[in-house]
């Protein structure tokens, strides 16, 4: 990477930025960069648990060279997911309740817009860099940021405070890209929403939402779908984390004040504080928890599954697509589940499915248990069975569905050999990180190039073929789709036995799993 001296300035809405030239010499591209662009004003005071409105204007040239601070979130968490997803550029983000602003790599008018993933609790638009994706397919590539935890999810339940904060961030994202991206080359008719885990989830919520009408045009979801139930509450606990804010109050608009007069840090060990009391999703024992999206009538008219089901949605071309070890060593590792070695053994995966399927654990035997595959079995109710169940839904416009397979370079000795592509692996080459060192082996450089090919081809056209690459079917009755590794290959039917017999079993019996939060 070389930066150019000569500085792009670019006309917004509300002002002049000015941002950066970074020439890299590898691909004979330059690609102008602008960090920490405003898209609305702070959301603080009177504006936290609010939905955001647009940024004050300024009558100077605002510099934008330097990465914005990451919304307010837990510091550890962060810390290490940047260090296992990989923070490029090595810089210690700010934390900050200010943090409403985007990133943008410009090279031409195909708009890609990021959403980061790191299940509503943490994440940043700055730790992975758009400029290779970018440069090599000469897109530009926008990175968003949007409030988290309680910042981004606190909801009473009633007009006080709604909810659903920042999945409003990232519609208003996208309508300041729709007013402005215009001037940084892009094309606000060509724009393409993607994000992993709960961005992906992020983007099958926004497919949904009415509040995004034209704002894009397709749609990328990796490994997370709103059909993912326990990301969505009815049950609103505001009391309790109100009271934990110390905010005992009778009336939803005196806890709301009270709870907006509470500093960042008061809030912040707040949210660590509900972390430690609220363990729902699948066992006593997990220890990552998040403040879930609610169906407020706005944001989501009706649950994500209604939605579907009545066909209430962006119909656009979409791809949907999760990895093949989704529950494989970052999920274990990070929400405290009993790894033997590298997986669970018989005894634990038995005596953790009586605790939480007692009704149902005969039948999961069956499916699971005996061969050992308890990881297999989260794998699949997290992510694969809704993904299927999603693309399923939405094959009336152009769908495309994979599975990643391909186990990356980079992990060495770290993940047991038996872990393939854990959750996660696969943005790591949309982005192109395996062209970014020699260290990695030819083919997977390739198979980052015709990875980010298909995406691009995708955005460009509404179907990830071209020739040279391998044929990607697209995902109707047939069920046919890709899977993604150095050989790819398609094949039928993806998780269509493990569809079928969840959707049997949880007919028939009521499962006494607790959904009300957890982490994604």
């Amino acid at each position: 990477l070389f930066f150019n001296s000569s500085a792009p300035v670019v006309n917004t809405e509300y002002g002049k930025v000015q941002g950066k030239q970074v020439i890299l010499q590898e691909f004979d591209r330059s690609v102008n960069v602008f960090l920490g662009v405003p898209f609305s004003k702070a959301p603080l005071g009177s504006l936290r648990f609010a939905p955001p409105q647009p940024p004050e204007s300024w009558d100077y040239v605002k510099s934008t060279t330097t990465y914005p601070p990451m919304c307010a979130q837990n510091p550890i968490r962060e810390e290490f997911m940047a260090k296992t997803f990989c923070n490029l550029h090595g810089t210690s983000l700010k934390n900050s309740e200010d943090c409403l602003y985007l990133n943008i790599y410009t090279s031409a008018d195909l708009v890609m817009v990021w959403i980061h993933g790191g299940g509503l609790l943490v994440g940043d638009a700055s730790t992975l860099e758009g400029t290779y994706l970018s440069a090599v397919e000469n897109v530009v590539v926008v990175a968003i940021q949007y409030r988290l935890g309680i910042f981004g999810f606190y909801s009473t339940g009633d007009e006080h405070a709604r909810g659903n904060w920042g999945y409003l961030d990232q519609v208003a994202a996208l309508q300041w890209v729709q007013k402005n991206i215009v001037n940084f080359g892009g094309d606000p008719n060509l724009v393409t929403i993607f994000g992993v885990s709960a961005g992906g989830v992020s983007v099958s919520a926004l497919v949904l939402s009415p509040l995004t009408t034209n704002l894009f045009h397709r749609a990328i979801s990796q490994s997370g779908v709103a059909l993912m139930e326990c990301l969505f509450s009815s049950n609103i606990k505001s009391t309790k984390i109100a009271a934990f804010a110390g905010c005992k109050t009778a009336t939803s608009a005196s806890m709301v004040h009270c709870m907006r007069q509470k500093t960042e840090e008061i809030l912040n060990t707040t949210q660590k504080m509900v972390e430690k009391c609220f363990h729902y999703y699948f066992f006593s024992f997990q220890k990552i928890t998040f403040l879930p999206a609610v169906v407020n009538g706005i944001f989501f008219p009706k649950s994500p599954r209604d939605l579907l089901t009545e066909k209430q949605f962006n119909h656009i071309p979409y791809i949907v697509g999760f990895n093949s070890d989704e529950f494989g060593w970052i999920f274990p590792n990070m929400t405290g589940y009993p790894l033997s070695g590298d997986r669970l053994d018989q005894e634990t995966a038995t005596g953790l499915l009586w605790s939480s399927y007692p009704l149902v654990v005969r039948d999961l035997k069956s499916q699971y248990v005996r061969k050992g595959l308890f990881l297999d079995m989260m794998g699949d109710l997290i992510f694969g069975i809704p993904s299927v169940i999603v693309a399923r839904l939405h094959r009336d416009a152009p769908t495309y569905m994979y599975q990643f397979q391909h186990r990356p370079n980079f992990w060495g000795d770290l993940k047991p050999v038996t872990i393939k592509a854990d959750h996660g692996d696969e943005f790591f080459l949309v982005f192109g990180i395996p062209l970014l060192n020699e260290g990695y082996p030819e083919e997977e450089k390739q198979l980052s190039r015709t990875m980010m090919k298909y995406w691009a081809n995708f955005a460009q056209n509404g179907n990830p073929n071209s020739e040279g690459l391998p044929k990607w079917p697209i995902y109707d009755q047939n069920e046919e789709y890709l899977q993604i590794d150095i050989a790819m290959k398609t094949a039928k039917k993806l998780k269509d036995k493990e569809v079928a017999f969840w959707t049997e079993l949880l007919s028939e019996k009521p499962v006494g799993v607790k959904r009300e939060i957890t982490e994604l």
